[in-house]
């Protein structure tokens, strides 16, 4: 029976049972500070700033959330942005 193959490496070698076993090994032993690398997987999105940034949701009404888009669409920006700095300008203004 031919072996399972659950993909490939970025180099093109195949990723087999035996490979994740041996990969499992090697983290099961562990690994010496500092010899797993930070890296960012992919291009990712952009930092807002120097400090962590939190994720709220809130609701919309379709015709806030429509000329939200309309706005973003002009201005060539994102909603989320339209919506910061209308939160940001009326906290400046109270």
């Amino acid at each position: 029976m031919p072996e399972r193959v659950y993909g490939h490496t970025e180099s093109g070698e195949l990723v087999t049972e035996q490979m994740i076993e041996e990969l499992a090994e090697e983290a099961e032993r562990g690994y010496e500070p500092g010899q797993l690398r930070s890296r960012r997987r992919g291009p990712g999105r952009p930092p807002m700033g120097e400090t962590a940034k939190a994720v709220d949701s809130v609701r919309l009404e379709p015709a806030l959330r429509a000329a939200a888009a309309q706005r973003a669409e002009e201005e060539g920006t994102t909603v989320s942005e339209v919506i910061r700095r209308a939160l940001r300008e009326h906290l400046r203004s109270a």
